[in-house]
């Protein structure tokens, strides 16, 4: 299935029905009266977070959403049917912005939440509802509100507990392979993964969800590459692991480019937590591995962990560290489900 993680919507409500102008004429009944039934109201627009899903495509091939209006009042103060609502399914972690996007409407994070996106209109009185005892024979009905239109946008990120970021070739997607059962692409050329991926990784006896995102370089920010439009994706992230190729030349450098890459796109992002790692190691001489682990020390400060994806030599420390700044997130619900947890 192919990722989109960007959709432009139109949605419109369903206008209410309008009243309707009867008079109840039946044989042997002398005085009738009115009996106008109201309208019925239009269906709403609604939008529903549904687990397993992980991409807005569906949304690439269908952008109107159209609910239907109700049906007009009848006779013998029957009301009109109301319109059907329309339910536009969307994955866990969507966010649903205004047509500026900027202006975030609803940010839908837990399966089965709903939003509103556009109220019905609601159907017109008919003539019964003017009958007074100065008015017995009213000759007038409203019509039904309209609905409401409105030119939406939908931004997926995807909820992940651990991100993974890094230069192009850094060794995020080898990684991510050999600690989940997932599958990216991996080559030996830049910008392998052109779009975010999902993985369960277990250390211990503990599980969390990683994701890995499309490579930054020097400019993102300003479109370079495939520039920082994937960042999105690990905002929700508890922590961060930041890979850096141990074969580079400048691993100094390399950190600082994604470091500053991070608070261009988003302060907020540039100081969550953040575990670092120079990848690659069985490549490596010893001495070279101690001269860069030093570099990297001097630059960033904080510990700095060697790992390799390839031989898996000192992954297990690295997920244990990330695990370490996911748990307390998870400790609540790990103490109400044994039954202590207190509210």
């Amino acid at each position: 299935m192919k990722f989109l993680d960007l959709a432009k919507v139109y949605v419109r409500s369903g206008g209410g029905g309008a009243g309707c102008v009867s008079f109840r004429r039946e044989k042997f009944i002398e005085y009738g009266g009115p009996d106008g039934g109201d309208g019925g109201r239009g269906g709403d627009v609604w939008a529903e977070a549904v687990g397993g899903l992980n991409t807005l495509i569906d949304f690439r091939f269908q952008q109107h959403f159209f609910a239907k209006s109700g049906q007009h009042g009848m006779g013998s103060q029957r009301t009109g049917a109301s319109g059907d609502d329309i339910v536009l399914s969307i994955p866990v972690g969507t966010e649903i912005l205004d047509e500026d996007q900027e202006t975030v409407i609803a940010d839908v994070t837990q399966p089965g939440q709903r939003v509103l996106l556009a109220k019905g209109g609601n159907g017109g009185f008919g003539n019964l509802h003017f009958k007074s005892s100065t008015n017995r024979s009213p000759r007038n009905a409203n019509p039904g509100l309209p609905g409401v239109e409105r030119t939406l946008w939908l931004r997926l990120k995807l909820i992940a507990d651990a991100g993974l970021l890094g230069l192009p070739n850094a060794g995020k997607s080898t990684f991510l392979s050999a600690v989940s059962n997932a599958r990216p692409k991996i080559a030996d050329y830049p910008f392998t993964t052109l779009h975010p991926n999902l993985g369960v990784v277990g250390v211990d006896t503990y599980e969390f969800v990683m994701a890995d995102i499309p490579g930054l370089i020097e400019g993102a920010s300003e479109g370079r590459g495939l520039g920082d439009q994937f960042l999105g994706h690990v905002e929700r992230s508890r922590v961060l692991l930041h890979l850096i190729d141990g074969t580079s030349d400048d691993v100094a450098g390399d950190a600082r480019t994604i470091l500053n890459e991070l608070a261009a796109y988003s302060p907020a992002l540039a100081e969550k937590p953040r575990i670092t790692a120079l990848n690659k190691i069985d490549a490596m001489e010893p001495d070279e591995i101690a001269e860069k682990q030093a570099a990297l020390q001097a630059e960033l400060g904080g510990k700095i962990h060697l790992m390799s994806g390839v031989s898996r030599e000192g992954v297990t420390d690295v997920l244990r560290a990330l695990w370490s700044e996911i748990a307390p997130s998870r400790q609540p619900v790990e103490e109400k489900d044994s039954g202590s947890w207190q509210p």
